[in-house]
């Protein structure tokens, strides 16, 4: 493995920005503003124009180095506001319209829909087949189609995995039923159990998701319509819900996972000492890894979620991807060649997010230790969101459904059905 150019770029400062980056660099440009040629790009707020110093410094650097090679071109940039929903919303209705930007970031969760909108522009010509094969296969499922058409590129991804103090427990479970040993096993040594989210929030549907996913179930059919309270989809979607009852009732879990609605709460719990398992998202590890003692930390590994069986196995992931919504080839290339230039893999390293793609893992030194590894492998059972408008609505139900079961109020069936039935109201309200 080497040293990349973007592992020297995480210890830039603002003050060691060139005189030039600062000229070619405001809050709506990159580029002279006199360049004759100009694409609009929006974007977050996370990376060119972060709060961090550092890493607003170390993407002046790449956007400025992308910019000085192409004479002539200048991007117009467009901040997105951190309202994901409306603003993703907002930025389709544009590009149906004809006034989006030329390019832009797509949250990973709307990908689809934006997909069926038809707005996408094919950027093949742009990335080798190589390049589309190395992508992680729930990634390049959503972002090619039928046709093989490359419709955007998804930048950087997550996961969700199982977290554990191997003083506790040695041994990652494989299974649902070897978790909940795990939890028991855990009790008896004076800890919580397995914790998990089941508050009122995104996350408890998510971190759940892949309990029903590694059972092949589906929450949307291919016109985006309610299908998991029905036919074999309801029986594994049950399957997936009483695992989680069957940790509460059995003490494996602690009941106040239905007031848990944030990770913090499980940094926080590993940091009292109070819990030696749980559920997270694999940005949890660098953030234990601040947070606890040296010989603490030492103790926490990570593991893929477990599964109705060792074979069967998923996890949610989000992250964002780019996509060219321009008719123009020439603004196409220079979306395409900043997604490879910037974005992918530099920018992975710089603000340490993972790649989508298998090869990235090896060739940059941000990405190097087990926990890596661990999470490129479970990455190949990735699952994401479905690009549906009745998601949202689905995810609030399944919420209230956790708080429902585990707390007793009602039985999987009954609450899965009131589930459904609502999902399929919000369905036909669209």
């Amino acid at each position: 493995m080497f040293l990349t150019r973007a592992a020297t770029l995480t210890t830039v400062t603002a003050l060691a920005v060139p005189v030039s980056a600062q000229d070619l660099i405001t809050r709506s440009r990159v580029g002279p503003e006199d360049a004759e040629s100009s694409m609009s790009f929006r974007l977050t707020a996370y990376d060119l124009y972060s709060s961090d110093p550092e890493m607003k410094a170390a993407f002046e650097e790449l956007f400025t180095d992308f910019i000085t090679a192409r004479p002539g071109w200048k991007i117009e940039t467009q901040i997105a506001t951190d309202n994901i929903n409306q603003e993703q919303a907002r930025l389709l209705e544009q590009a149906r319209a004809g006034r989006g930007p030329d390019c832009a970031m797509i949250d990973s969760s709307q990908l689809a829909t934006f997909k069926n909108a038809g707005v996408l522009t094919p950027m093949n010509a742009h990335f080798s087949d190589a390049q589309v094969a190395d992508l992680f296969p729930y990634v390049r499922d959503a972002v090619t189609d039928g046709d093989g058409d490359l419709l955007a590129w998804w930048w950087f991804t997550d996961l969700r995995v199982l977290y554990r103090d191997v003083s506790v427990i040695p041994d990652a479970p494989q299974t649902w039923e070897a978790a909940q040993q795990a939890g028991l096993a855990s009790v008896e040594e004076g800890y919580e159990g397995l914790l998990f989210s089941a508050g009122r929030w995104e996350g408890t549907t998510f971190d759940w998701l892949g309990n029903y996913w590694a059972q092949g179930g589906r929450l949307v059919d291919d016109a985006g319509r309610p299908v998991f309270g029905e036919g074999e989809n309801r029986e594994k979607f049950l399957n997936a819900v009483r695992y989680y009852e069957g940790l509460v009732e059995s003490g494996a879990a602690p009941g106040r996972v239905t007031t848990i609605s944030g990770y913090d709460a499980m940094n926080a719990a590993a940091a009292a000492g109070s819990a030696a398992l749980f559920v997270g998202g694999n940005w949890q590890y660098d953030q234990l890894r601040k947070t606890l003692p040296e010989d603490t930390f030492a103790n926490w590994e990570v593991s893929e979620l477990p599964g109705p069986t060792a074979d069967q196995r998923a996890t949610g992931t989000g992250g964002w991807t780019i996509g060219a919504l321009s008719d123009d080839p020439d603004k196409v290339r220079m979306c395409a060649e900043m997604i490879q230039e910037i974005y992918s893999g530099e920018g992975n390293a710089v603000q340490g997010l993972l790649p989508t793609s298998a090869a990235q893992y090896e060739e940059y030194d941000a990405f190097e230790g087990p926990q890596f590894d661990l999470f490129a492998e479970a990455l190949e059972n990735g699952q994401a969101r479905p690009g549906a408008p009745v998601y949202p609505e689905i995810s609030n139900q399944i919420q209230i459904l956790m708080g429902d079961v585990l707390s007793g109020a009602a039985e999987p069936e009954a609450a899965l059905d009131q589930a459904f039935e609502a999902s399929l109201a919000a369905y036909d309200r669209l």
